[in-house]
């Protein structure tokens, strides 16, 4: 069991390691170019190991940091690249059982962890206010699947904004799990909520600016 253990995480080492880099790379650069998609690939891939190695380590030695970032990876990425797939084929946005199966089980864990986070916060653990944050954004990204899905979305290149969103969600997972599982070296002592909600509240905005400027609504 320690050799899987030990070999998961180095897996999951090296591939969230990419996953920062290249991701890092397109958020700096230039969007939809050639270079761009190659990245954005390799990102892609390493963040679905990292995610499903995330998830393997947390039930072999139980951590709910490793499993929340297992979850929300997956998710994020998995359906980031469907979109941007399902729109560079030319084919209609009819989800699969792919599709259904990552935003049933966004669904699950985010009513999961806004309820398990209610009663931990209850009873005066902080952390259950990172678990509702992470529950009400991943309930967010599920609505928006069953309007797409259903063809009810006001924006006419949703898929394009999806992927913008999603990938930048599965690199926000890869920057809050750096710093979470660094902030013991940090050289300023700070609450340990903030190492978990600072890429969500530093990349939220960008997310919010460039999905205002590549929106194209329905006429």
């Amino acid at each position: 069991m320690d050799i899987l253990f030990k070999t998961f995480l180095f897996l999951h080492i090296l591939s969230g390691s990419i996953g920062l880099i290249t991701g890092t790379i397109n958020i700096i650069r230039k969007k939809g170019d050639r270079r761009h998609k190659l990245t954005g690939k390799i990102f892609a891939y390493s963040m679905l190991i990292t995610g499903v190695s995330a998830l393997v380590l947390s039930v072999l030695h139980t951590n709910y940091f490793l499993f929340i970032v297992g979850v929300f990876t997956i998710y994020l990425v998995g359906t980031g690249y469907r979109y941007i797939y399902l729109k560079m084929s030319g084919s209609d946005l009819n989800p699969n059982f792919i599709d259904r199966a990552l935003t049933f089980g966004m669904l699950i864990a985010g009513i999961a962890f806004i309820v398990y986070g209610i009663y931990i916060l209850i009873s005066g653990n902080n952390f259950g206010i990172v678990l509702m944050v992470f529950g009400i954004i991943g309930s967010g990204f599920v609505k928006t699947d069953i309007q797409n899905y259903k063809g009810k979305s006001i924006i006419k290149n949703y898929r394009l904004l999806a992927h913008l969103q999603r990938m930048t969600g599965g690199y926000i997972a890869a920057a809050t799990a750096f710093l979470v599982v660094n902030a013991k070296y940090s050289p300023v002592e700070l609450p340990p909520i903030l190492f978990w909600l600072l890429p969500t509240i530093i990349l939220t905005p960008l997310i919010i600016k460039w999905s205002r400027k590549y929106s194209i609504n329905k006429t």
